[in-house]
């Protein structure tokens, strides 16, 4: 489940997607309607690759907000109003009776996602960072999903890293999310190109500061750029306080890095890395890995779809 489309996909032991589609998500929408639309997805994918819904032996559903696998139920997510302590396991198996049904949120899928298939693969020990309209987070600790005692923890983009700082919408100041997520690295481009009006910035996008995006910024620091060069070694730096701390708590074996601004590979890794070396706790012996994500979009399918491992 996302804010903007339900995604769906059959998977195979191994991993691998053998078909997928997607349906507008209509977040606002009555809880049942929105079910209703995942459940039928699910069964034309099903239909479409020749098999019956009672061929599909697990089902794992991933969803913004807090996720009670136990009771089967969604119990908040913001970004869809209706989804209050939403039984959504309970109408699954309505037409999947045959099947297990799992609920998880929808970072920690595809932190375990990564883990199982992609850039973390064999790693036990894992935290996933997306950098995307916000900053999202999974915690995987000895190869589970670890999200505390009421489900919902793992949410790291909401620690504070400048006390007093920009008002987030979670009602806190100064979370990370506000200066690391790619929206905070839009907005810290336009006010850096309002400031210097000669930056390239400006003439790359005709002086519609609207149009900036993250992939903009970094195409006018490569070009040599002050202004773009400034604002990409702040927001490095922004990101790097957060990678720090999550070293220092946890020291997984990797951090995997995802969302759109993860697409800048080296040119954003390499600093990260430098970083995390000279000021994360004894940092002589720094061993955790810093990674781009690979899985992209279907992380989350196919960490949903073996959220049952975790119970192996």
């Amino acid at each position: 489940m996302g804010g903007t489309n339900i995604a769906a996909g059959l998977v195979d032991d191994n991993c691998k997607i053998i078909r997928k589609n997607s349906v507008p998500a209509g977040r606002t929408r009555p809880f049942h309607e929105i079910v209703k639309d995942m459940i039928e997805l699910s069964q034309k994918i099903i239909k479409e690759e020749g098999l019956e819904d009672s061929d599909v032996e697990k089902i794992g559903i991933a969803s913004p907000g807090i996720a009670n696998n136990e009771k089967g139920e969604i119990v908040y997510a913001s970004s869809f109003p209706d989804f209050r302590n939403a039984p959504v396991a309970k109408e699954f198996k309505k037409y999947f009776p045959e099947s297990e049904v799992y609920l998880e949120n929808d970072a920690n899928a595809a932190a375990f996602g990564e883990m199982m298939a992609g850039a973390a693969k064999g790693k036990s020990n894992t935290v996933a960072v997306t950098l995307g309209t916000g900053v999202g987070g999974g915690i995987i600790i000895d190869k589970k999903i670890y999200s505390g005692f009421n489900n919902a923890g793992g949410e790291i983009g909401h620690k504070v890293i400048v006390c007093d700082g920009l008002e987030c919408e979670c009602g806190r100041r100064g979370c990370w999310e506000m200066y690391a997520s790619g929206s905070a690295l839009i907005r810290q481009t336009k006010e850096a190109a309002k400031a210097n009006p000669q930056s390239l910035i400006n003439i790359i996008t005709n002086g519609n500061l609207e149009k900036i995006n993250g992939k903009m910024v970094f195409d006018a620091a490569d070009k040599g750029d002050v202004t773009a060069n400034e604002v990409i070694s702040k927001y490095i730096k922004y990101i790097s306080v957060g990678i720090v701390d999550i070293i220092n708590v946890f020291r997984p074996g990797v951090i995997v890095i995802g969302g759109g601004i993860s697409g800048q590979g080296e040119r954003l890794l390499s600093p990260l890395r430098e970083h995390a070396q000279r000021e994360s706790y004894g940092s002589v012996d720094m061993k955790t890995e810093i990674v781009a994500a690979t899985l992209g979009n279907d992380a989350g399918i196919i960490g949903a779809a073996m959220l049952w491992r975790q119970s192996k």
